[in-house]
């Protein structure tokens, strides 16, 4: 079952493990103010994708050494190695992959490259022990909203996800798709699906594709299938009313795998803040490790 987290984490990383973790950071200068560096020197992480991050290059890479610094490292420019791309609107979207390795190959977008889907999709390879290839996505789709083209622009976007998901499995060896991808799989995922049956984000239209990344696409729900079926565990919550404290929330971060990577995915956690008051986004990081070779 995959355990919720509290603020202060014991969870030593085992040998050979790398450990990958995934969070919108709903602004990453925002994020690190209130308290992100204390969670990420805790970690143990290898690679962390991030969506949200809402700010340029260079002011990413200057706030993601500030993070190094405050966690000690010994030489914090070259702590992490950082690919992003960002969004064609300054302070919208944007995507990024930091690395404690440096990736042989990066890429950034897919698809037809339409404007609005910039700073959305960031992928970049590692080669492993075996000189197999992993690659790593960290994809940010959007939040929709019925009746509106915020809503065209969302299921265009998850149509060329379908197209494009088992061109990337054909060409590498695993891949491992992580995010924030606003939806909802199942009646599981959402604590008030009733509800929200015909808002964006639980739309029978846009569940259906995750039926076919899950099915015909070939990829693996990692959470989903380290938690079996149970409730949650939620990753984000509304910053307005008593969500938090309630749990009432949304599992709408994922790490979808290709099938062979996803057999070697272990220890999967939602590193849920002790208090509301201690929250540095309104999403919480999911973290996997996975044994690679």
């Amino acid at each position: 079952m995959v355990e919720t987290s509290p603020h202060v984490i014991t969870d030593p990383k085992a040998a050979g493990v790398t450990r990958i973790g995934s969070v919108n950071v709903n602004g990453i200068r925002a994020a690190a103010r209130k308290g992100m560096g204390e969670w990420l020197a805790q970690r143990e992480i290898d690679i962390l994708t991030l969506q949200e991050v809402r700010a340029d290059g260079p002011t990413l890479r200057k706030v993601i050494t500030q993070l190094a610094e405050a966690a000690g490292e010994v030489d914090p420019q070259q702590a992490w190695h950082i690919q992003d791309q960002e969004a064609a609107d300054k302070g919208r979207a944007g995507v990024a992959i930091i690395s404690r390795t440096p990736p042989v190959a990066t890429r950034e977008g897919f698809g037809a490259g339409h404007r609005e889907d910039e700073g959305r999709w960031v992928e970049a390879d590692y080669e492993l022990a075996d000189s197999s290839i992993l690659t790593v996505v960290s994809v940010y789709v959007h939040s929709g909203e019925v009746g509106t083209v915020r809503q065209e622009h969302k299921m265009r976007f998850l149509q060329d996800m379908l197209d494009y998901l088992p061109q990337l499995a054909a060409r590498t060896d695993h891949v491992l798709v992580t995010g924030d991808l606003n939806v909802g799989h199942t009646e599981l995922d959402i604590k008030n699906w009733k509800g929200n049956r015909k808002n964006s984000g639980f739309l029978p239209e846009e569940r259906a594709f995750f039926d076919k990344y899950f099915g015909e696409a070939g990829y693996v729900d990692v959470a989903r299938s380290l938690a079996g079926e149970v409730e949650g565990p939620y990753t984000w919550w509304s910053y307005r009313g008593k969500a938090f404290d309630n749990d009432t929330g949304w599992r709408i971060d994922y790490h979808m795998a290709t099938p062979a990577l996803s057999q070697t995915a272990t220890n999967p956690r939602v590193d849920r803040a002790d208090d509301y008051s201690l929250r540095w986004s309104d999403h919480a990081p999911l973290v996997v490790d996975y044994t690679l070779q």
